[in-house]
């Protein structure tokens, strides 16, 4: 059967999975509290560390280091927060991060203004390494986090995070915290092979409903002052009631990322190839950022110059085709991206930015279904121009 649209928003949210639907559905029939001591509270209590296993599991990490939250904003805030710290050594006291960091990350920090660092990216959007190392030389007397994100959510281009842990090793007092919303399901993250101190992740990227996240913390790491306090769940990490059925559908959705994260990854690059290769056919000027470096096998970030996101996102959805100019986090809101100002893309080009993002139920029709658009939308920049698409 044809359908009716092509969804190719994954990195805004990925839409949740039947089997995680189902898993939900059966949570909200457990009417126990996890904290509860009861029959029913133990059948909750079980269903939520299951859960935790599954999520454990994705990243590498052991199920006791995972704090759920109510999704990646909360975790990353609480991270950042100015509470953690390694146990028996201070706390930092400036925090660094990358110019092209989310804003739960650059404006979400609870850190003095005059103890916060913007760091540079070179022109794909990477870390420059020379320059966190040099910054670091220059703090070595102070206790430092640093937060770089595992992949960015509007070009895709994955960090070198084992080079950022092992300057912070080498460092001697640095923390390393990893906002890893946007790899987390797409491609292998092992958290204690890599180090990492803190990673937060988000389940509505990767098919899990939205509003239900979680911070993990290595061993040796924790909050000495919860985010939110109250009746002391999650290890005193989180107070709350735990939202059981979206965290048990975070789980169900993790099980699903870890076993079909392999061939899931190669599906999705091949069908982001071809989308990047009937582009660039029909527009050979085409830009594609992030193009040099390592990226997210889903993502295709892209400019024409002298088409206007705005337009073209209108355009794009009146044929069929969801598609986005960057982060769905400005409220609806198409801006100026702060991550293509930091790469030094021009303003111009950075005005007419696209992000095409793939996922679960991407197939090779909604490839077709966005080439056949994208011809549609080019019509009046090429009728302007003089000349035909």
């Amino acid at each position: 059967m044809t359908r009716a649209r092509a969804y190719l928003d994954y990195n805004a949210t990925a839409p949740v999975r039947p089997a995680v639907a189902d898993a939900v559905a059966r949570a909200l029939m457990l009417p126990g509290n996890p904290s509860s001591i009861h029959q029913e509270g133990r059948a909750a209590r079980a269903a939520l560390e299951a859960a935790r296993g599954q999520v454990a599991a994705l990243v590498g990490a052991r199920p006791a280091q995972v704090v759920f939250t109510s999704g990646g904003t909360e975790a990353a805030n609480a991270v950042l927060s100015g509470a953690l710290g390694r146990r028996g050594q201070p706390k930092p006291t400036r925090l660094l991060h990358s110019a092209t960091e989310h804003p739960c990350v650059a404006a979400g920090h609870r850190f003095p203004a005059d103890a916060v660092e913007e760091l540079p990216v070179t022109p794909d959007g990477v870390i420059d390494i020379r320059a966190l190392e040099r910054r670091l030389g220059a703090l070595a007397d102070e206790s430092v986090l640093i937060s770089i994100h595992a992949a960015n959510n509007e070009t895709g281009a994955i960090q070198p995070l084992s080079d950022v842990v092992a300057l912070a090793r080498a460092h001697g007092r640095a923390l390393v915290h990893t906002d890893a919303v946007q790899a987390v399901g797409k491609v292998a993250l092992d958290m204690a092979a890599l180090g990492i101190d803190a990673l937060t992740l988000s389940g509505h990227k990767f098919a899990a409903p939205k509003g239900v996240g979680a911070m993990i913390l290595a061993d040796d790491v924790a909050l000495d002052a919860a985010f939110l306090r109250g009746g002391g769940q999650e290890r005193r990490q989180r107070c709350g009631t735990e939202c059981l059925p979206a965290i048990v559908g975070m789980g169900e959705a993790a099980r699903i990322a870890t076993e079909a994260l392999v061939a899931e990854g190669v599906r999705l690059a091949g069908l982001r190839d071809r989308l990047e290769a009937g582009m660039r056919v029909r527009a050979p000027e085409a830009v594609v950022f992030a193009a040099g470096a390592p990226r997210l096998p889903n993502t295709l970030s892209f400019a024409i110059p002298g088409l206007d996101a705005p337009a073209a996102l209108i355009a794009f959805d009146l044929a069929g085709v969801a598609v986005s100019s960057g982060s769905a986090c400005s409220s609806g809101k198409v801006a100026r991206s702060a991550t293509l100002s930091a790469m030094g893309v021009a303003p111009e080009l950075a005005g007419g930015a696209l992000r095409v993002s793939l996922g679960w139920n991407t197939v090779d029709e909604d490839a077709s279904c966005f080439l056949d658009a994208f011809e549609r939308v080019l019509q009046p920049l090429y009728k302007r121009r003089g000349y035909a698409a």
